[in-house]
């Protein structure tokens, strides 16, 4: 009998222990721009909600409290324009990770379906669907895909690790090809509050989907806008079709946001001021990195929106990594991402202002 854990790759994280050990020897300690963890203080009326919903001895629903289903509602019309969404085209999550590596188990996904996602991408996409027993395949033009077998397409705009942005008339047309073969797309729209040069576009957007939301969902977090990582607040929003029968089932599944969380997002769903204020400090750490990084020889790749700057000095990625934790600085290999990021890392800008201006300092001596 196997064991579950056999299906899946070795955990990536665990390669760049020795070399986290080397940058948290400098004298100065280590600047971790690794994982992207925030480190900001989550916003005060979020807490407060949070507090006030404290005393909640009673189980919490799959589908949310009316007040956060009323709150992701009226945030996807606000900041996606999206058209037509109701308490039906809602339902939130346990962290978008969650979601991301138990959907294709959740959607009857087995042998012989395929599961499609970015070249360079989130290692849990392909994680998702070794769960599920179905196949993977990695693209860099989703409508250049075989459509036979193909039941569940990813998209990620801004992406993770790149940070490259989908334009509209790119998800215009994969979301169309997609229903022209009957594939459901499913879109991680995680950092799109978080675009510096573009502006990304969801596929909720009317001029993306046409008005009709059918055979699309999108992914969405509050752990980087709103420093709710440790909350585990995460939402969908689409297609009723595919939302109520994964009601059903993770109902059965008990996987159910706790209370003081949902009271915690419907708080930040509500408050456009926290995320302006988060915005402009990730805005001052990318751009101090970014120069220190370019002066120190590197090369940044797309990286216009997201919490990520993609930097290749033209060697193996784990070359790069060596050299920067031999400065106390810390970074993710970009083939965590994929064979096609062996000669980049990702290197996230969440650290504090006196963690970025240290490693700007590394950088710069």
């Amino acid at each position: 009998m196997s064991v579950v854990s056999d299906r899946l790759p070795a955990f990536p994280w665990d390669k760049l222990e020795p070399y986290k050990t080397t940058a948290a020897a400098h004298p100065d300690g280590i600047v971790d721009l690794s994982v992207g963890t925030p480190v900001d203080p989550v916003p005060e009326a979020v807490q407060k909600a949070l507090i006030g919903a404290a005393d909640s001895p009673g189980y919490p629903t799959v589908w949310g409290t009316p007040e956060l289903r009323d709150a992701i509602v009226g945030w996807a019309g606000r900041r996606l324009g999206a058209r037509g969404i109701t308490h039906h085209h809602v339902l939130p999550v346990v962290g978008s990770k969650e979601l991301v590596a138990w959907l294709p188990t959740q959607l009857g996904l087995g042998p012989g379906d395929r599961v499609a996602f970015p070249r360079l991408a989130y290692p849990t996409y392909e994680v998702g669907a070794r769960l599920a027993r179905a196949d993977h395949v990695a693209y860099d033009d989703p409508t250049e895909l075989d459509p036979a077998g193909l039941k569940l397409l990813w998209l990620n705009s801004p992406s993770n690790p790149t940070g490259r942005v989908l334009s509209k008339e790119e998800l215009t047309r994969t979301v169309a090809w997609a229903r022209e073969h009957g594939v459901l797309v499913l879109s991680d729209e995680c950092y799109l509050e978080l675009g510096w040069d573009a502006d990304p576009v969801s596929v909720l957007h009317p001029d993306v989907n046409g008005g009709s939301h059918d055979g699309i969902v999108s992914v969405h977090s509050l752990s980087k806008r709103s420093n709710l990582a440790g909350y585990r607040a995460a939402f969908l929003a689409g297609d009723p079709a595919v939302l109520g029968p994964l009601l059903q089932i993770r109902k059965h599944g008990g996987m159910m946001t706790p209370a003081p969380s949902q009271a915690a997002a419907a708080a930040a769903l509500g408050d456009d001021e926290h995320v302006r204020v988060q915005r402009e400090r990730y805005a001052a750490r990318r751009a101090a990195l970014r120069r220190a990084l370019t002066g120190h020889g590197f090369r940044i790749e797309h990286s216009e929106a997201g919490l990520y700057l993609w930097a290749t000095r033209d060697e193996s990625c784990w070359d790069t990594v060596a050299h920067l934790a031999d400065r106390g600085v810390l970074v993710a290999p970009g083939d965590f991402y994929g064979p096609a990021g062996e000669r980049f890392v990702r290197v996230a800008v969440t650290a504090t202002d006196e963690r970025v201006r240290a490693a700007v300092d590394r950088l710069t001596a």
